[in-house]
């Protein structure tokens, strides 16, 4: 019998099925036991004798590795990777899945990403707390219609939200490595620098991953660029942002306000982007919806099982194909699907 440890505070909290996955096929579920992230001390006591870990945000370092003498995957419940040991993963033979956005998570984040902008843009979380408070304050807004968007990273999250935008009839700024060209001759976008895109931009999103490239990415230098009635929006990852130079920049008003889903320490302890009454914050959420959730639930079960079973994931699927010249890994010959993917 397998036993699969579930780091994740959402699978199978939310919705059973990929838990009920996992249980049909023998699987030992143990379930996080202290209900929060797993630091590293938590994880070097419970991952000896474990065959699997389901992760969210949890510690998964080299000295948590190096004791899971037994671990043959991890599977990310989610995008970011951040918070694994690749390098040492793939060192020690363990295969690292993750659930890349697609389908009904794309279509949630782009939704939330939109909800930001227009909840920040409109005030319309101050309007409500005044409201509620028992005043009758009319909050004056900026219109999003008509705007212009700067969207850096066109991943399938970033091409949902420009979808999204056109409905709004914005201009739309991309800044990306590599260029989408049929988001140019279908949308309207225009691929630029990230300095014009920052200096012209009314709101500007972000979704990029969290790595060596992007950490930092948007600084105190790159704020300053911004129009004093732009907006920031991010629900990528919090360390792509400078929180430090953000709050400055908005404590002396040099830009309108941001939209924080994410932040570098989750939860924000002690993080003074909260007290600012032109930000709003969120718990890392843009992605929570019960359709993305049951996608993600399933998509982490089935990379696991199929590490377990000796069979090998969709390519796709995996953050650390390098694992399969390791000879500790129990993995078969690839598998075809019937549309010629290996599996």
């Amino acid at each position: 019998m397998h036993k699969v440890l579930i780091g994740s505070r959402s699978f199978g909290n939310i919705v059973k099925d990929g838990i009920e996955l996992l249980e049909k096929e023998g699987c030992k579920v143990i379930k996080n036991p202290l209900g929060r992230v797993l630091k590293e001390d938590d994880l070097i006591k419970l991952v000896p004798g474990v065959d699997a870990i389901i992760t969210g945000m949890d510690e998964i370092t080299g000295k948590v590795l190096e004791v899971a003498s037994q671990l043959k995957v991890i599977s990310k419940h989610g995008v970011g990777l951040d918070n694994i040991d690749l390098d040492t993963a793939t060192k020690n033979g363990i295969v690292v899945t993750y659930t890349p956005a697609v389908g009904a998570e794309v279509e949630a984040v782009a939704d939330f990403t939109f909800g930001m902008i227009l909840s920040v843009g409109r005030r319309i979380c101050s309007a409500n707390e005044s409201v509620k408070s028992g005043e009758w304050r009319r909050f004056i807004g900026a219109e999003i219609w008509g705007k212009v968007l700067g969207v850096i990273g066109t991943g399938n999250i970033g091409k949902a939200v420009i979808k999204r935008a056109k409905g709004f009839n914005m201009r739309v700024l991309a800044y990306d490595i590599c260029k989408d060209q049929t988001l140019i001759d279908k949308f309207g976008v225009i691929y630029v620098t990230l300095h014009r895109l920052l200096t012209e931009s009314d709101f500007v999103t972000l979704h990029v991953p969290l790595n060596e490239a992007t950490k930092g990415l948007i600084g105190e230098k790159e704020i300053g660029l911004m129009k004093k009635t732009a907006y920031l929006i991010n629900v990528a990852r919090g360390g792509v942002v400078d929180e430090k130079a953000l709050y400055t920049c908005l404590k002396d008003k040099k830009i309108a306000g941001a939209a924080l889903d994410v932040f570098s320490k989750e939860p924000p302890e002690d993080n003074p982007l909260v007290s600012l009454d032109n930000v709003i914050t969120t718990p890392h959420m843009a992605a929570y919806t019960i359709d993305s959730i049951r996608q993600m639930d399933i998509l982490a079960a089935e990379n696991t099982l199929k590490v377990l079973k000796g069979e090998r994931p969709l390519d796709k699927y995996v953050a650390n194909p390098l694992v399969y010249y390791n000879a500790r890994v129990f993995v078969k010959k690839k598998n075809k699907d019937e549309k010629g993917e290996s599996k």
